[in-house]
């Protein structure tokens, strides 16, 4: 099979990447090049940072700063909203500009291997509270106030966003 003639098998069963990709097939990507994703520094008045629980094969286990993978033909603004409605559950508030813009390379794996980062300050109204709908600590997703930076805070994050918590 020539190159072209795969190329139009992964048209036909993608068309359109703005909505995402076949996990076989992002995984394949995230092999030849490096993933763009926005990531949510959120901080309330009393200065602590709200984080997730993460628990996935390709970040481990710990705290982690709700973030996301940029999409085909998608705005940094978009994704943040995207990113704040599917993980925090409603909108935050941002600023535009980047606060930090980090280059995560893990050499010792391919899939998902290379990430440009880039962060954003962004808040959320005083009374907000996790909701966490009957979930533990530990259950992927679940959110928490941090007064400082947990122990467990994921590895790649720890290296470029310790500072900011």
């Amino acid at each position: 099979m020539e190159i072209k003639d795969a190329i139009e098998i992964l048209k036909k069963h993608v068309p359109n990447p703005s909505y995402g990709l076949p996990d076989e097939i992002f995984y394949y990507i995230s092999e030849t090049t490096p993933l763009i994703n926005v990531d949510l520094l959120i901080q309330d008045e009393k200065g602590r940072t709200l984080l997730a629980w993460r628990d996935d094969q390709y970040a481990g286990k710990g705290w982690h700063i709700p973030g996301g993978i940029i999409r085909f033909k998608e705005t940094f603004e978009t994704r943040i909203k995207k990113v704040a409605k599917s993980e925090i559950g409603t909108e935050v508030d941002f600023d535009p500009n980047p606060l930090a813009i980090n280059q995560i390379i893990n050499e010792e794996r391919d899939v998902r291997g290379h990430f440009i980062s880039i962060l954003y300050k962004c808040s959320l109204p005083p009374d907000f509270a996790p909701e966490n709908k009957g979930m533990k600590e530990t259950d992927p997703g679940y959110l928490q106030w941090h007064e400082t930076c947990p122990d467990n805070l994921l590895k790649f994050h720890d290296a470029i966003y310790r500072q900011y918590l």
